[in-house]
């Protein structure tokens, strides 16, 4: 991975946009795609029903890692929207989520693209995801669609986010980590030559 592009030069935004045009990342976000949709369909359940993890987001950072937040915009809203057609489990489909997925491949990307996995770097992620992401945006969209206060689901979404946290970190990091001493971005997505 570079390291030398700043999030707030042009040059960052050109490399992350021209992921658009390179045959062998846009079949990795495929792939990244299908594998968190289908991930999206087996949770864990941890303490019965209300806590429960999704492993997807640890293949959603992976790719985002590699592709940045252009081709991570774009396969949130994929995941989000064809995860919904193939598995709503009977629950009408809402915007709001989809809105949140395209911003977490944004937030993802631009945290994660051409910079090493270092666990303050995860740690960053997470908690911007969990806590921006999840609690914020989510207890708005959960208020809007069921009606209880927003208060209800944001403390429920905090203390979930919150016991979540270590085991995500921990997962996100051995998979980026792994990945980047695999060398996966080198050898397959952007050879030289």
């Amino acid at each position: 991975m570079q390291q030398n592009l700043s999030v707030f030069s042009a040059a960052y935004w050109q490399a992350a946009r021209a992921e658009l045009r390179n045959v062998r990342v846009l079949a990795f976000s495929g792939l990244v795609c299908a594998m968190a949709i289908v991930l999206e369909s087996f949770p864990v359940y941890i303490l019965g029903p209300s806590l429960k993890i999704y492993f997807s987001f640890v293949v959603v950072s992976l790719g985002c890692a590699y592709y940045g937040p252009v081709v991570g915009m774009i396969a949130g809203g994929i995941i989000d929207s064809v995860g919904f057609l193939l598995a709503g489990y009977g629950e009408p489909y809402f915007p709001g989520y989809l809105i949140t997925a395209v911003l977490s491949g944004l937030i993802y990307g631009v945290l994660l693209y051409k910079r090493r996995p270092t666990l303050l770097r995860i740690i960053l992620v997470r908690l911007i995801i969990n806590y921006g992401s999840n609690v914020l945006l989510g207890s708005v969209w959960k208020s809007m669609l069921y009606g209880k206060g927003y208060l209800y689901y944001a403390t429920s979404g905090f203390i979930k986010n919150t016991t979540m946290l270590p085991l995500e970190v921990f997962l996100m990091w051995a998979a980026l980590t792994a990945a980047d001493r695999m060398g996966l971005d080198r050898k397959y997505l952007h050879k030289r030559g």
